[in-house]
């Protein structure tokens, strides 16, 4: 079974023993600040544009995904449409600096589809934005997100009513067929440096009746995977966190080897590599996680989705558009 979330006072506590950043903050600023690799394009990416017209009508399969970049994803599954962590912004507490987007958006929030859902795994800046919740406020489409957050979205317009926050192990049910379950992730949160942790951070299983899928926003590796994988899956397809990584903070984000391990883990049968290409976030250079991903899938005989941001592309096995190359 997996692990309920646990506080200790107003903190949450990670599954398992976790340090959030070694070798301290301002050595870390000052690494990330005089770092050399390629982090940004030196050429400007896209566009991406996402046409509208071609949510018109529902993949007649049931599964296709539109990758928005980084965690932000327009998930089409057995006749429901979710939203996962958009982010149309900068991923800063200030609009005027801080990691911007390498690319724009690829499609108005206002010109989406109706959706059925919208998923905020947890509180960071690169997976709640307010530019896109104002967006998204009036669109009478339900929040579910992690316990804590929804203060968040009630403080930026978001009606209570349209708010349901779970915790690990907790359940909701969307257009009456289709089950969003919190999962655990070895993760933190807090929008600031005070105040940590004091809500929650959440991975989740999509189920539908004809697929099941597991979004696994930010994690660390822990053996919780397994876990998940026993008790909900096997999974149609996993999207997990591939890039951020760094050695200052081997516990909270996995990187391309600890990803692939915890597709395994899950039983998964396609992985979608998330969390990359979008922002400048660690030391590697942009290119860096998908190029290890691909390498270690083929090492661990695991196929990849990988399809261009903002092209609705719909799942029939493995795929590699190779965008990043172009």
């Amino acid at each position: 079974m997996i692990q309920l979330a646990q506080k200790e006072g107003k903190v949450y506590l990670n599954p398992v023993p976790t340090e959030q950043m070694k070798g301290g903050f301002f050595k870390t600023l000052w690494k990330f600040m005089n770092a050399k690799e390629e982090r940004v394009p030196l050429k400007h990416l896209g566009p991406f544009i996402t046409n509208p017209n071609e949510y018109s009508t529902l993949p007649p399969d049931g599964l296709r995904i539109t990758w928005m970049g980084h965690s932000s994803l327009l998930i089409e599954i057995d006749g429901k449409r979710i939203l996962t962590d958009p982010v149309i912004g900068r991923a800063s507490f200030v609009s005027w600096a801080g990691p911007k987007r390498f690319f724009p958006y690829p499609i108005a929030l206002t010109e989406l589809p109706k959706l059925d859902a919208i998923i905020i795994s947890h509180d960071h800046y690169d997976h709640l934005d307010t530019l896109a919740i104002s967006a998204l406020k009036d669109s009478n489409t339900p929040f579910f997100c992690s316990q804590g957050v929804g203060a968040l979205l009630r403080s930026w317009g978001v009606a209570e009513n349209m708010i349901t926050e779970l915790s690990w192990g907790d359940s909701a049910v969307v257009g009456g067929d289709c089950r969003i379950t919190a999962t655990p992730a070895r993760h933190f949160s807090g929008r600031g440096i005070v105040n940590r942790n004091q809500t929650l951070w959440s991975s989740f299983v999509i189920k539908g009746p004809k697929h099941n899928i597991f979004f696994g926003a930010d994690s660390g590796w822990f053996p919780g995977f397994h876990d998940i994988g026993e008790q909900f899956g096997p999974f149609d397809l996993t999207m997990l966190e591939v890039g951020a990584y760094g050695e200052g903070w081997p516990d909270i984000h996995m990187g391309p080897d600890h990803a692939t391990n915890a597709h395994l883990a899950l039983k998964g049968k396609l992985m979608l590599p998330i969390h990359w290409g979008t922002f400048n976030l660690a030391f590697h250079s942009w290119r860096e996680p998908i190029e290890r991903t691909i390498a270690y899938a083929t090492q661990k005989n695991i196929k990849l989705f990988l399809p261009t941001p903002g092209a609705p592309t719909v799942i029939a096995g493995a795929y590699n558009s190779k965008w990043w190359e172009k």
